[in-house]
């Protein structure tokens, strides 16, 4: 390009083939960045493609996408089990779900209408998610068989986490919806029927046997491992639990470390606090002659010396303590077979733990006490002479407005549960009733 200076003003010349080649300039940079940008689009494509395609995808940057074909397992799921003519027969189902088909679908009723979490929904692309059945069955064999949650992945076609998840929201949801009725203290109708059935025993006034049960905790965190740890020197978790001659649950406190005994957790527990509140039922009876307002509960020779407990005899002399302590023992044994039938119906809990939270753990307990008490409702033999019931009229209890008296009250109730000198007077009193009894129908 030359410029003419010889003017006042300066003209330039061959103007237009210098603007061609300007244009012609950016014209080839232009497509230069059009291309490296359609190559980068183009790469980038074909890496989501490949992604895709492959074995990564979703939102979780490494999770597996498999396709379990979870309807055509639902499907399954219903036919072998659910459906008008099932696969599998009633008394298969018995023995593999730990209960009847018409209590499991009772129970599958009431968690459905507590928490949506179990009614099938679909997903953002319109596909069926998992169904109700499908989750309260996994959760049902992790109870039951004790299984890890990836094992119910093969037939059921369920996710590990999300079989996880369902077990804490089932027992979650069975602690909310059922616990009022199935883990309550006993009325004034149940009272009267426990006594009645402990008089048909041999023991007049018995509500129950008292006694407690350790699980362990495999993945107890490591800094509470001494806290957690028993005799066994594993961690493990108390449960204490009063059962009746049905197995029947009526009393259930879990949570305590391992390493207290029988009566720290008796101490801290609230099996008697309806008792001193002076709100338990009315539980009246008399025993050679003399009258008793308060129950008691059959027990091992750890736990203290109350007015409403009664152990066995160490070493029994003589025929009339070694006939009581032969009738204390057996049927001290409820409790006992009670935590048998739990942990056979429940495996999870006769196993150790493998969860973390211990707020879980607790659910997972009480729902397995639950379901227990719910079968045995189920399963009850309502014929049999020993159901006998006795309907007794429920009392108005009338509580005093004035505190300091409430307060005298309670501590004088509190004194009288542990009295040790009317729990040996109840003893020996029993014992004298049994010899009698024995006496009577030997002559």
């Amino acid at each position: 390009m030359s410029f003419n200076y010889g003017s006042s003003s300066y003209i330039p010349s061959s103007s237009s083939s210098s603007s061609s080649s300007d244009n012609n300039y950016y014209d080839d940079i232009e497509k230069q960045v059009v291309s490296q940008i359609t190559t980068n689009n183009n790469f980038l494509c074909s890496q989501h493609l490949y992604n895709s395609e492959g074995s990564h995808g979703g939102s979780i940057p490494g999770h597996v996408v498999i396709n379990r074909d979870r309807e055509n397992a639902a499907r399954n799921l219903f036919n072998d089990y659910f459906a008008e003519k099932p696969v599998f027969p009633e008394t298969m189902f018995r023995r593999r779900f730990r209960m009847s088909r018409s209590l499991f679908l009772r129970i599958y009723d009431a968690i459905q209408r507590h928490d949506n979490y179990f009614v099938q929904r679909r997903d953002g692309v319109g596909k069926l998610g998992l169904s109700g059945l499908q989750k309260m069955t996994a959760a049902f064999r992790m109870l039951a068989y004790g299984v890890p949650a990836d094992s119910t992945d093969e037939y059921i076609k369920i996710g590990e986490s999300t079989a996880l998840e369902s077990l804490k929201r089932f027992c979650r949801a069975i602690v909310e919806v059922f616990a009022c009725r199935y883990l309550r203290s006993p009325d004034a109708n149940d009272v009267a029927r426990l006594l009645h059935i402990g008089e048909s025993r041999g023991f007049l006034g018995m509500l129950g046997s008292l006694d407690c049960m350790h699980w362990k905790w495999k993945n107890c965190p490591t800094a509470w491992g001494g806290q957690y740890a028993s005799r066994s020197r594993s961690p493990t978790i108390i449960l204490e639990a009063v059962a009746d001659y049905d197995l029947w649950i009526w009393h259930a406190y879990f949570g305590l470390p391992g390493s207290n005994n029988d009566i720290n957790v008796l101490e801290t527990s609230h099996l008697f606090a309806n008792l001193a509140e002076g709100t338990a039922p009315p539980a009246s009876y008399v025993i050679n002659g003399k009258p008793y307002n308060m129950g008691y509960y059959l027990a091992d020779g750890i736990y203290p010396k109350w007015s409403t407990l009664v152990q066995t005899i160490h070493d029994p002399r003589g025929p009339k303590k070694k006939l009581f302590a032969m009738k204390q023992e057996a049927c001290r044994k409820d409790v006992e077979r009670a935590f048998g039938v739990l942990q056979s119906r429940f495996a999870i809990v006769a196993g150790p733990s493998r969860l973390w939270n211990k707020t879980v753990l607790h659910d997972i307990m009480t729902s397995c006490i639950i379901m227990h008490n719910m079968i045995i409702e189920d399963e009850r033999d309502i014929d049999a002479p020993i159901e006998e019931r006795v309907e007794v009229p429920i009392e108005e209890v009338e509580m005093t407005g004035d505190d300091d008296t409430r307060f005298q009250e309670f501590l004088a109730r509190h004194r009288q549960i542990k009295d040790r000198e009317a729990h040996i007077e109840l003893r020996n009193a029993l014992i004298e009733h049994l010899w009698s009894q024995y006496t009577n129908s030997e002559n």
